[in-house]
């Protein structure tokens, strides 16, 4: 799917994506991926959502965010409490959705220039 945005040309804008890729400022991307304004985090959560733990989430709050978009693959999946202790001992606020509807709002709060990261994993191939 293609998305459109006018676009910050500073800013990292997800323009599409697809079963196991993203697109972000029209560049694709493999894999698990953090995404936040300036920065893009390639290789992120290398277990994929079976194998997530602390440590990635350890990762995302060193970007120091102050919202968190946890994208599931294909569909919506949470995480073990235990898994995201360290985003709620941050008091960062985080919500989980599939990767299509992460990838929307993160475009939507990144325009907006919200401190956002989006923490996108596809489903195992």
């Amino acid at each position: 799917m293609k998305l459109n945005l006018q676009q910050n040309a500073d800013l990292n804008v997800l323009t599409g994506y697809g079963t196991d890729h993203l697109m972000i400022n029209k560049e694709r991307h493999d894999g698990n991926t953090l995404v936040a304004a300036d920065r893009i985090v390639a290789g992120w959560a290398p277990g994929g959502f079976e194998g997530l733990s602390a440590d990635d989430f350890t990762v995302v709050c060193e970007m120091r965010p102050e919202v968190v978009l946890i994208g599931t693959g294909s569909r919506q999946r949470f995480p073990a409490p235990q898994v995201l202790r360290p985003l709620i001992e941050a008091r960062i606020g985080f919500e989980i959705m599939d990767l299509p509807a992460a990838c929307r709002t993160y475009n939507i709060l990144a325009a907006e220039g919200r401190s956002v990261v989006a923490a996108l994993l596809f489903d195992p191939a």
